[in-house]
């Protein structure tokens, strides 16, 4: 078997713990680790929300975490079109997409490629959608009111 070069891709948007165990867990699984740093303008499309932290502070803080040998902004429209620019060979994901049909669907077009899905625990204590909605209701207008 030759190198395993791994990817692992997100928004890594308010980074917490649950984005260390990925990455971490990601790099004990291969000999090369590629961190994908979602964009700004994906997340928007994908997820109705542009990211609290911008692109290029993202992708410095990911590039910082000593598991990571490598990120990059991940721009192209699907993981397939990733693969084509990276050349990765095993793909780590949140356990979270096991079995759904994005999950199913993903595990298809890798593997005709050749391309291995790894999946990992996801986090559930810790989420940036949670960290995001506690912002929110610290901000809230009410919420600022009574603080004065």
């Amino acid at each position: 078997m030759g190198i395993r070069i791994g990817y692992a891709a997100g928004a890594f948007d308010l980074f917490h713990v649950g984005h260390l165990n990925l990455l971490r867990h990601a790099k004990s699984e291969c000999d090369f680790l590629i961190a994908g740093v979602v964009s700004d303008e994906l997340l928007e499309k994908n997820k109705g929300k542009r990211p609290v932290i911008p692109l290029i502070e993202r992708l410095e803080i990911v590039e910082s975490v000593q598991f990571v040998d490598r990120a990059v902004a991940e721009t192209a429209p699907t993981k397939l079109d990733m693969w084509k620019q990276l050349g990765f060979n095993v793909f780590f994901k949140g356990d979270d997409w096991k079995g759904t049909p994005q999950g199913l669907a993903l595990e298809e077009s890798f593997a005709r490629v050749g391309v291995e899905v790894v999946y990992f625990p996801y986090t559930v204590h810790t989420s940036s959608t949670f960290l995001r909605r506690t912002l929110e209701l610290l901000n809230a207008p009410e919420v600022q009111q009574a603080a004065l």
